[in-house]
């Protein structure tokens, strides 16, 4: 992982020294023209009598326009779109745009809108998120971001705290983990070599990881996880990785889906669905790096997350459909569709999780199909206990992560039921509220009494566009910074 070195600076921002000063620009509202939005610093008298439509700059969110660096001491001026509204959210997508967008400067100066300590926190956490640059597979024919040798500073107030960067660089940190991890290729990342990362990662840092390998999760009784990894000729492991400060009075508790590669088993995937599926394991890599963020942050909740890997493929080993698979906590379930193995995975997950009774457990999973036609690519799906959910939302809503709650209906527990075992997996030629289907699923595996949140990021987890805010093509690190502000949010309570 690399990233650049990040700091605050209280020149005003004539004076500060870089290769591009950049600026925050309102978009014109009810007709009105864009203006330049003072940093905590001041204003910019060298812009003062420029006339931003004559340089076609209006302020709309992810428009980046270079100026020569006329009367101010860096090289050159860059004027970035805030949209028509300043808060934290606009200055951290802002922020995150414009690095983003200047991967070749070798020094950065953002005089955005920071004059409280949200806003310059908002700075710093989009810099350093925009700043992610994925170059392990690059051959020695392309060129890539020397993002590690780049310099970023942030205009702040007189008064700025000395450690402000720590907490937006341990984010970011997160967030970039989650990426690495997705877009590696599924060739280079089996359940063992997620594992790996996973002990790797601890190092050094109030930790535990446990790895339990086929033997030991059949001796367990993780028979979903087994089922599921069966026809790969690299075996599941169950990895859990705890956070247990002494003086925490709060559990929480994480459930990933860690399917390494999904070709949908012997329901084999067609060749255009098959593409991308090494980001399957999503959901386990963001629990990870949510849970050690908690540790590198010292907060004073326990965190305790469950990675559920498995490589889902065909082979004469595989589990068949009709199949009966017996998950952790003695309930069984007829696999009418080996494509809908993350809830298998996950069920025995959530069991494990659930003995321990957290005061709150929340699972992420690359889920379902339906998940994207429901919300579409950039906001996830949220189900579970309503103070829960409540809960996750508002904190999602604060760190301006995109997500939307969905019912459980009753009427669905019908579909879920077998002729031959407790349950099926799927209901194979019915496609009716996939997503919420599967969220009856899994809520069946939840223990008595835990509150419970289902995220479902199927679209959110991967960006195919254009960029936009921080975000280039490839894995997101969605709801990495929600996880750790409910974290967050539990050691007050």
């Amino acid at each position: 992982m690399v990233r650049p070195t990040l700091s605050t600076t209280t020149s005003t921002p004539s004076d500060v020294d870089a290769d591009v000063l950049v600026l925050g620009v309102r978009s014109g509202t009810d007709g009105g023209a864009p203006t330049i939005a003072p940093s905590a610093a001041g204003a910019l008298d060298a812009l003062a009598d420029l006339d931003l439509g004559s340089v076609g700059v209006t302020g709309a969110k992810d428009q980046l326009v270079r100026l020569p660096g006329t009367g101010v001491a860096a090289a050159g001026i860059a004027l970035v779109g805030l949209g028509a509204t300043v808060d934290a959210a606009s200055v951290r997508a802002a922020a995150g745009s414009a690095v983003r967008q200047l991967p070749q400067a070798a020094s950065i100066a953002l005089a955005l809108p920071t004059d409280s300590a949200e806003l310059v926190d908002a700075a710093l956490e989009g810099a350093a998120l925009g700043s992610y640059a994925f170059t392990r597979h690059k051959g020695t024919g392309t060129t890539a971001p020397a993002r590690g040798d780049q310099r970023i500073a942030v205009v702040a107030p007189a008064d700025t705290a000395a450690d402000v960067t720590v907490r937006p660089a341990i984010v970011a940190d997160a967030a970039a983990l989650v990426r690495d991890l997705v877009n590696t290729a599924a060739g280079d990342l089996g359940p063992a070599d997620v594992a790996d990362v996973a002990v790797a990662q601890a190092e050094g840092l109030p930790l535990t990881v446990e790895v339990l390998d086929e033997q030991q999760l059949e001796e367990q009784g993780f028979g979903g996880i087994l089922g599921v990894g069966r026809g790969s000729e690299r075996p599941p492991r169950l990895v859990v990785v705890r956070y247990e400060p002494s003086s925490a009075s709060k559990h929480l508790a994480l459930v990933g889906k860690g399917i390494t590669f999904d070709s949908g088993g012997l329901s084999l995937k067609p060749a255009a669905s098959m593409l991308g599926m090494k980001t399957d394991m999503t959901g386990a890599a963001t629990v990870l790096a949510a849970t050690i963020a908690a540790a590198r942050l010292g907060l004073d909740t326990k965190v305790t997350a469950w990675l559920c890997l498995a490589e889902n493929m065909p082979s004469g080993s595989a589990t068949r459909p009709g199949d009966v698979l017996t998950l952790k906590n003695g309930k069984t379930v007829e696999v009418t569709n080996t494509d809908a193995e993350g809830r298998l995975v996950l069920g025995d997950g959530m069991v494990a999780a659930s003995l321990e009774q957290p005061d709150a457990l929340v699972d992420v999973a690359t889920l379902t199909g339906a998940q994207v036609v429901a919300l579409g690519d950039r906001t996830t799906g949220l189900m579970g206990s309503d103070d829960l959910v409540a809960r996750v939302r508002a904190v999602a809503d604060a760190v301006a992560e995109p997500i939307w709650p969905m019912p459980l209906p009753e009427e669905l527990d019908a579909r879920l039921a077998s002729d031959v075992a407790d349950m099926v997996n799927a209901t194979v030629g019915n496609p009716a509220g996939g997503m919420l289907l599967a969220g009856k699923f899994l809520e069946r595996f939840v223990g008595e009494g835990v509150p419970w949140a289902h995220l479902d990021i199927a679209g959110p987890s991967e960006h195919k566009g254009g960029g936009y805010g921080w975000l280039g093509k490839g894995a997101t690190g969605v709801m990495v910074r929600t996880l750790i502000g409910l974290a967050e949010e539990l050691q007050s309570r």
